[in-house]
């Protein structure tokens, strides 16, 4: 027999662990990286959204980050990886653009040499709060519900079945159909 006893102690110590490394990470977001938005593989799971290991040089380029300072203002890139659709390098590109107009540099040093281009100003910089989500902007959510209306006459006045049928006939005489319009003109030519 097992036992699990543990279960309460073991979850205030995952929640101190979690705290921890938020603690030590500070004012960085405790998520780590910004990763993209990618669709899985295999024709199983390709519906769904998840988290890639990192941007692709192209999504970067589009976005106007350059690669090396993106891997220091804690974007992760991923050089392998391709865009095979459009819509999905501007879905990530509208993703590090939303990144960006949140994210807040520090200066690397202080004093007023200390300020770099591009950096926040210190007068945003007080009291400022940590990212503490579990992913820094969360994967969109589908929605699954269809909201219920009201039944159209255009609805009624379709039917799924007659489209259907018409289309099984229009693939099985094709040939024919192609024949002898082809015969016909074959005949006005004469």
């Amino acid at each position: 027999m097992r036992t699990w006893l543990d279960q309460a102690g073991r979850k205030k110590r995952r929640a101190n662990n979690r705290k921890a490394k938020a603690a030590k990470l500070f004012p960085r977001p405790a998520a780590g990286n910004l990763r993209p938005v990618v669709h899985p593989p295999t024709q199983r799971y390709n519906m769904k959204l998840r988290l890639g290991k990192g941007f692709t040089l192209d999504e970067l380029k589009e976005a106007k980050i350059p690669v090396k300072q993106a891997k220091t203002i804690g974007i992760a890139v991923d050089h392998r990886r391709r865009n095979r659709c459009t819509e999905s390098l501007q879905t990530n590109v509208q993703r590090l653009k939303l990144y960006m107009s949140k994210l807040l540099i520090f200066p690397k040093k202080s004093g007023k040499k200390g300020v770099k281009k591009g950096d926040t100003p210190r007068s945003e910089l007080q009291n400022v709060a940590q990212n503490t989500l579990k992913e820094i902007i969360p994967v969109p959510k589908p929605e699954l519900r269809i909201k219920a209306r009201a039944i159209t006459a255009a609805d009624k006045e379709k039917s799924a079945y007659k489209t259907l049928k018409k289309a099984r006939t229009d693939k099985k005489y094709l040939g024919a159909k192609l024949k002898k319009a082809k015969a016909a003109s074959g005949k006005a030519e004469e």
